[in-house]
């Protein structure tokens, strides 16, 4: 008798639990942060000094208070999206963060696994982990988090989307990771936000704040690329400012691709 009792206060007890996650889950509005503050194999790749080992033009960027700075005025604005690319490699796996603040009518993004241009100079194609201020797009924050392929597919994976995207190129969203609306109130729209990008293979993650923003699983294989140029960029449009800082880089060995 004393194991009957015992086996059914177990079930009581694992019901009661059960019941209790599954209502705390109802109720959580948006998903959780998730740990980021691990920085173990993490080397700066800006010196917060100087430009070197970054190759861009000197109208559009500068280093100024411990920042690497794009900006675009009324005398110097631009035709094309132009970046500033870090000539320290080609990444294939790694990590990635940097903390950045951008002004209201900004438009900027970091790109990655990307590829120089002939037809331009400073000119990249490629992965970007997206980046809009507050007043640039309608509706506001419209893009920030996304992943969008410069030149090449464009919007890959919206955010709050994870999208699988076959040989036919055509993304397809296959689960979601909160909406939309619910993380863009993860951005702080007047000061600095911490973006972290992980790619292991064909899976870009793109994170915010802590918070996942956006997945892709890229299995187009005449489009997809494993690894490429580490950029960042001013847009057309009209005057903005971009500040970037903390860059650390983790680069990662596997045997894949």
């Amino acid at each position: 008798m004393k194991a009957l009792h015992r086996i059914f206060c177990l079930a009581v007890l694992g019901g009661v639990l059960f019941c209790s996650l599954h209502s705390a889950r109802a109720q959580q509005q948006s998903p959780p942060p998730i740990a980021t503050n691990d920085e173990s194999g993490f080397v700066p790749i800006f010196d917060g000094k100087t430009l070197d080992g970054w190759d861009g033009d000197p109208k559009y960027w500068r280093v100024e208070n411990g920042c690497l700075v794009g900006e675009i005025t009324p005398a110097t604005i631009i035709q094309r999206n132009t970046f500033i690319i870090w000539r320290g490699g080609t990444p294939k796996d790694f990590e990635l963060k940097v903390e950045y603040r951008i002004s209201a009518q900004g438009n900027s993004g970091v790109n990655y696994r990307s590829v120089q241009l002939t037809d331009a100079k400073w000119s990249l194609a490629g992965y970007q982990a997206d980046i809009d201020g507050p007043e640039r797009n309608k509706p506001p924050l419209r893009h920030t988090g996304q992943n969008y392929e410069e030149r090449v597919r464009t919007f890959l994976a919206r955010r709050g989307e994870m999208v699988h995207i076959d040989d036919t190129a055509k993304p397809k969203v296959i689960g979601s990771l909160g909406d939309s609306e619910a993380l863009k109130a993860f951005i702080n729209n007047d000061g600095w936000n911490e973006l972290h990008i992980i790619i292991r293979g064909n899976n870009l993650t793109h994170i915010l704040n802590g918070h996942v923003m956006s997945v892709v699983i890229d299995d187009d294989t005449k489009n997809r690329r494993f690894d490429g140029l580490i950029g960042v960029q001013v847009h057309v449009g009209p005057p903005m400012k971009i500040e970037y800082r903390n860059f650390r880089l983790k680069t990662i060995t596997s045997s894949g691709n």
